[in-house]
């Protein structure tokens, strides 16, 4: 199965020095990814506009089959038009190297989105269901059948997801594939009637739609992690397994993994069936909350690229997860990074100019202003004894979040994840431990609740410097003082994905304002 993608990946590369530097009159900028069908370069129009140029491979080039399902499949993917699709733009199907252009998407594939934060919440998912049927309408509506729906192939975007690989993929699985019973997609999520060897229709589509939700909400697809065969077998004979997806979504993703296809629902009853949902309120809007607050943040550094560098050959690999900063003299960068130091608190307005590579080439500044505090008190204890417990009132309450690297922080204040400096009261971590600002204090609880109460008594008797993972964990939850000691965040750990992956947590904020 082919893995290219044509909107913007995690990371991407530097041209190669075997790659061309234009291809079609498109000029290339950089690689997006590599697969079974061949190369995605980031590439730009005469007029500057980005695409992502999907170029063929040699060995699939020379092969006669190969060229006309090729073709075959542009003509039918050209025909497809919709805002939840990634639109053909070009294509030189009798190049000596056949490639294809699409519009450039710069967001995340939904593999990605569920790989770095996990499942979705309810709304969320039902949001990229409707999104997603909508796409799946305007492919159908080109008598052209996906067939190979996924996680990989949808990305998402603030203003709602795309649907990609329409089709152009099958020209070369279709190659690499000979015999009877032809199979064309993703085991995990094959309708009945994929894994049968049979025609695939619209509603082929839509069980794949439910089975990538079921992944999308519960972390696992509907026939559970298994070989290839195992998950065929299943998807023919066995119920799938929705017990890790919420109950709330059990009735509409039952209905399209029916195992008759005709039991399926259509993509304009799914769409209405979102729509009546009560979590999703009677209004299908892909606004600014449809997505989980650590999703969007991270959505937040994709950005269309700047206009391509006059020397393409010459750009240094660029990722968009982190920006190497300057070693101090005398470092050893084999030696591992430093545990994070508590920065000093701002007692004035400033600006924080912040340079920072864009994914896929270019750069820019961004500047964030800090208000300072009109007034603190000498010492955190002398305020918490002006703050008795009921002066505190509820800020936001069970939030969770997910950082997905070191290079991001939890704003305490906000209950947001914003990348790491950008918060004047901030929970940063490492692989090992979380930190807090220079003159904040914290309290680990000795059980498995906290209060605002507990917490203040806990600051005054027995402060912590330590956050260590392995002393948080086990449903000990801890609390983080400002230095004024008007604002308290009782912090759970909810994972930390080992070797310093993503790490979540569920921020709860209170506030004195007297």
């Amino acid at each position: 199965m082919t893995s290219e993608h044509p909107g913007a990946l995690p990371t991407s590369a530097a041209l190669a020095v075997d790659d061309p530097e234009e291809i079609g009159g498109y000029r290339l900028h950089a690689r997006l990814g590599s697969g079974g069908m061949g190369h995605v370069y980031l590439a730009y129009t005469p007029g500057g506009r980005p695409v992502a140029l999907k170029a063929v491979r040699s060995e699939l080039a020379g092969d006669p089959e190969f060229r006309h399902r090729f073709a075959q499949e542009v003509s039918n993917a050209r025909r497809i038009h919709g805002l939840y699709t990634a639109q053909v733009i070009d294509a030189g199907v009798d190049a000596v190297t056949p490639w294809l252009a699409t519009a450039y998407v710069p967001a995340p594939s939904l593999h990605e989105v569920l790989r770095r934060h996990g499942p979705l919440p309810v709304r969320t998912v039902l949001l990229l269901m409707a999104g997603i049927a909508e796409a799946l309408q305007s492919i159908h509506g080109a008598a052209v059948v996906h067939r190979d729906l996924k996680p990989a192939n949808v990305l998402v975007a603030a203003d709602g997801p795309r649907v990609i690989d329409f089709g152009i993929a099958r020209a070369a699985d279709a190659v690499a594939l000979t015999g009877a019973g032809l199979r064309i997609g993703t085991p995990a999520f094959m309708a009945p009637e994929q894994a049968l060897g049979r025609i695939a229709t619209p509603a082929t589509d839509v069980f794949a739609l439910g089975a990538l939700a079921v992944y999308a909400s519960g972390g696992r697809p509907p026939f559970g992690d298994c070989p290839e065969s195992v998950a065929l077998y299943r998807a023919v004979h066995e119920p799938p397994d929705l017990s890790r997806v919420p109950v709330e979504l059990h009735d509409l993703l039952g209905q399209c993994l029916a195992k008759d296809p005709a039991a399926r629902p259509t993509t304009t009853t799914l769409i209405e069936a979102v729509r009546r949902h009560p979590a999703v309120g009677a209004q299908v809007r892909f606004t600014e909350g449809w997505l989980p607050t650590a999703v969007r943040s991270e959505l937040s550094r994709h950005h269309e690229p700047s206009a391509p560098p006059e020397s393409p050959h010459a750009q240094p690999t660029v990722t968009a997860t982190s920006v190497p900063l300057p070693q101090p003299a005398g470092s050893n960068p084999a030696l591992p990074p430093p545990p994070p130091q508590r920065r000093s608190r701002p007692v004035r307005w400033f600006v924080l100019a912040v340079a920072t590579a864009l994914l896929l080439g270019g750069g820019a500044v961004y500047y964030f202003d800090y208000p300072a505090e009109d007034a603190a008190p000498s010492t955190a204890s002398e305020q918490s004894e002006e703050a008795p417990e009921d002066a505190y009132r509820p800020g936001y309450a069970g939030v969770e979040l997910t950082s997905p690297d070191a290079s991001y922080e939890f704003d305490l204040q906000n209950g947001k994840v914003v990348p790491e400096s950008s918060a004047t009261w901030y929970l940063s971590r490492t692989a090992t431990a979380f930190a807090i600002p220079e003159d904040s204090d914290a309290f680990i609880a000795p059980g498995d609740s906290l209060t605002v109460g507990g917490c203040l008594s806990g600051i005054d008797n027995n402060p912590v410097t330590s956050l260590k993972f392995s002393e948080v964990e086990d449903q000990h939850p801890f609390c983080v003082r400002s230095a004024n000691g008007r604002d308290i965040a009782i912090v759970r750990l909810v994972e930390a994905v080992p070797g310093g992956g993503s790490v979540t947590v569920s921020l709860s904020h209170y506030r004195n304002d007297d």
